[in-house]
């Protein structure tokens, strides 16, 4: 009996040793994959609801540059002369970049010659098949009610010609001409005014998006501030557009975290212009080298229809790819978990090509992700069906029908007829890819193509709001050689002049191209030092060095693009800039004139609330802007304290 009771202790005793090595078991595979080390959240895992401290060198406002700010209004009188010489109509054609340009040169040239401006026409709009009839041309993307109250002190505008005079431009009775890009305001004086006096009236076509040069003689220093006070004030979009603008901002912001925007720049015109067709692959190759062959017929490209594409990649002369920009916001120590906005009507090469950026960053994404179906269809308004070429079903039959086409058939027994080819769809003839398969002649748009066209200035116009809009930006092309506005740099001159301290980046894209060649095998894993050297590249591009280096590029060829130092100020207790000039010895930044003191009275007061300059400049008008977050906490913070800031960053190296 007693052997028995001891045998059953000795067994309690061995289950109760084994349940315990069975839970230290359990305990430490727990641990297995990465060692015995207690995790810790990382606060980008979550998305917490109100304000919350940012990394500044992620996000902003930079010291260096928060001493400026916008300042458009005339600094000393310039009145139009008594008589008016008559009337200027005009016609756009290009994308929203050449319409925004070119708006603000006709202003201008309005000014300049002393004549009443009407409502340009956007061509885009008015050769759209069935556009909706509550927008006509101009006010399909703008407000004219507020472009006309705006520029009432400018120049005179109207919305459409007197009846008489309309009559006889129907009948062609007035000159039209078709300036050169970047016209010099001589040949206005010289070449278009003794017309318009003649006539009264005058038309002017703008293909290239710019009909006056960008710098302008320092005699017509106020007519290179009409043109911020264009752009940058008058040109306001429709109330529709702006408000879904501000629903996405604040859709984006909703979780108290900023947001990057991003615009790749992959336009199928521009990788044609500059010979990149070998970035891509099969029918997007034959895509692009096609559209350039038409733009050699043009003589728009006086070079061959083949060439090297990876020399023009090397060059700089190529957009970054979006794999390559996901690489160097990682290397900036942007988080995985980074808000991406992706702007701009078309990226050629469609989803397939965002899909490494995807797998970096997963949140990314644009106006069809985070507006709905009924959203953007609201904002393009009522609109009159088209013509539908989808394949159409045979006619329905009736059984006895059947029956009888039965007996009609034939003897049998009967081979099985061949399958039927499968009908191509709508999505499949129209646009890019329904004619390279069946033809080597592009056809002409389509009334379906002319809409879309149409379609994309609203896109490219709330994208173009919510870019300005964004904490931070990052242009996959900008500054690319060709003479005509582009969109990603109109987007950093807007952010310039409103936001000066706001991140901006500008890569030079030679540069990029070199630093992926050293790590070419393994891009994905670089070296510390890699990642160093594309990060401070990257830090100094939003600084001061980066807009000098801009600046020089894109002045000559877009004011708009760096609007420094004209139409900007300084309060008086910043730091001394020594001013930086270019070849021919003109200001390119630090040459900026005092700001009046009721501005800074007013940035004073609003100091205490917000750290990210005011985006107005008119006296007695400066609201707090409600979507910015508040960085006066985050600003105050000093160097010692970046140990809370590396939580915040990715280390591209872990």
């Amino acid at each position: 009996m007693l052997l028995k009771s001891k045998f059953k202790l000795a067994t309690a005793i061995g289950i109760v040793l084994s349940m315990l090595s069975l839970l230290v078991h359990l305990f430490l595979a727990n641990y297995s994959a990465g060692g015995i080390t207690k995790y810790s959240l990382h606060m980008d895992d979550v998305l917490p609801f109100g304000p919350r401290p940012r990394p500044r060198r992620l996000w902003g406002p930079l010291s260096t540059l928060d001493h400026l700010h916008p300042y458009a209004k005339p600094r000393k009188i310039y009145p139009a002369p008594d008589y008016h010489n008559g009337f200027i109509y005009a016609k756009i054609y290009g994308g929203f970049e050449k319409i925004q340009s070119s708006i603000c040169d006709l202003v201008a040239v309005a000014r300049l010659l002393n004549a009443t401006l009407v409502i340009p026409e956007i061509q885009a709009t008015t050769r759209a098949k069935g556009i909706s009839s509550k927008f006509k041309s101009f006010s399909y993307l703008y407000d004219e009610d507020h472009f006309i109250s705006a520029l009432s002190n400018d120049i005179a505008i109207v919305r459409g010609l007197p009846k008489d005079l309309r009559e006889a431009r129907k009948r062609i009775k007035f000159p039209t001409v078709s300036p050169k890009n970047s016209a010099t305001p001589e040949y206005y004086v010289t070449e278009v005014l003794p017309k318009l006096a003649k006539s009264k009236v005058i038309g002017i076509i703008v293909n290239g998006g710019k009909c006056l040069q960008s710098i302008l003689p320092a005699s017509l220093e106020e007519f290179q501030r009409l043109r911020c006070r264009v752009a940058f004030h008058a040109l306001k979009f429709r109330p529709e557009i702006r408000a879904l603008g501000s629903q996405i901002v604040s859709s984006l912001r909703a979780s108290g975290r900023p947001y990057l925007a991003y615009h790749p720049g992959l336009l199928r015109d521009t990788l044609a212009f500059h010979g990149c067709a070998e970035l891509f692959q099969d029918i997007h190759t034959e895509l692009i080298q096609y559209r350039r062959n038409q733009m050699i017929k043009r003589g728009a490209v006086k070079e061959q229809l083949s060439v090297d594409s990876v020399s023009r990649k090397i060059n700089g002369s190529c957009p970054l790819m979006p794999e390559e920009v996901g690489l160097l916001l990682q290397a900036l120590g942007y988080p995985s978990t980074t808000i991406i906005y992706l702007a701009g009507s078309e990226t050629f090469g469609g989803q397939r090509i965002l899909i490494p950026l995807r797998a970096m960053y997963a949140n990314l994404v644009d106006r069809t992700s985070v507006c709905s179906q009924r959203e953007l269809s609201d904002l393009v308004g009522p609109e009159a069906p088209l013509a539908s070429d989808m394949p159409h079903p045979p006619p329905h039959k009736s059984e006895k029908e059947l029956i009888e086409a039965w007996k009609r058939a034939g003897p049998r027994p009967r081979p099985l007829p061949p399958p039927p080819a499968r009908p191509f769809y709508a999505h499949e003839k129209v646009g890019w890819y329904g004619w390279i398969g069946e033809n080597d002649t592009e056809p002409d748009p389509a009334p379906v193509e002319f809409r879309r066209q149409a379609h994309r200035l609203l896109w490219d116009a709330l994208d173009y709001f919510v870019s300005v809009e964004a904490d931070a930006f990052f242009p996959g092309f900008h500054n690319d050689g060709s003479g005509w506005p582009d969109y990603s740099s109109l987007i950093m001159g807007h952010r310039l002049y409103q936001t000066p301290s706001g991140i901006t980046y500008r890569p030079d894209r030679k540069t990029i191209a070199a630093l992926f060649e050293n790590v070419s095998d393994h891009r994905y894993h670089p070296p510390r030092n890699w990642t160093l050297a594309a990060r401070q590249h990257l830090n100094d591009s939003a600084n001061v060095e980066g807009i000098v280096t801009s600046a020089m590029l894109s002045k000559p060829v877009s004011f708009l693009a760096h609007p420094l130092p004209e139409c900007s100020c300084r309060t008086p207790k910043s730091p001394g800039v020594q001013p930086m000039k270019d070849s021919h010895g003109r200001l390119l930044f630090g040459g900026e004139e005092e700001c009046p003191d009721w501005m800074v009275r007013s940035l004073a007061m609003s100091s205490t609330k917000s750290n990210e300059p005011l985006n107005e400049d008119y006296e007695g008008e400066l609201p707090d802007d409600d979507s910015s977050q508040d960085t006066q906490q985050e600003s105050d913070r000093s160097d010692m304290n970046k140990s809370s800031e590396q939580d915040e960053e990715m280390d591209p190296d872990d």
